[in-house]
């Protein structure tokens, strides 16, 4: 009678919340697509704030604009966009995201997205943060996010 076969163990993926900033790379190649696929490969599990689809079309749209990308690459991105659409957890645009953002002005001296970026983050974690991870591109969203308790993942 032959062994029984080991049982794999499965890797138990954490949970991130994605800024704009780090899902563009993974839709169209950008400086920091690398970066972004190892990112995902550690943490495919999604939270994203409610806007970050449209921001992230605002992206690409932009970068066809500015002759970054082809009409054709443009549309392939939109396509791997709503892959990822359909796998990540949106935060919704809720009161207490928009409350939160407010005082995260006044603390961190953010714009207005990268706020409610950031408060969405939060309204994710429950307002417990330490223990979480924050992964984006914008410099100045990170450091906040750093000083509000996250973990992050600076691409």
């Amino acid at each position: 009678m032959p062994a029984p076969r080991k049982k794999t163990p499965q890797p138990r993926w954490r949970p991130a919340f994605w800024d704009t900033s780090a899902i563009v790379p993974l839709c169209c190649w950008q400086p920091k697509t690398q970066a972004a696929n190892h990112a995902y490969r550690l943490f495919p599990k999604m939270a994203v704030w409610w806007a970050t689809g449209v921001e992230c079309c605002s992206a690409l749209n932009r970068l066809e604009r500015e002759q970054q990308l082809t009409a054709r690459e443009k549309q392939q991105s939109l396509g791997a966009l709503e892959k990822y659409r359909a796998l990540w957890a949106e935060v919704a645009p809720l009161n207490v995201v928009r409350d939160t953002a407010e005082q995260l002005l006044g603390r961190h001296g953010l714009r207005a997205a990268d706020a409610l970026q950031l408060a969405a983050a939060l309204v994710w974690c429950n307002a417990h943060p330490k223990g979480k991870t924050f992964i984006g591109g914008d410099g100045k969203l990170l450091d906040a996010a750093e000083k509000e308790g996250f973990t992050v993942v600076r691409l």
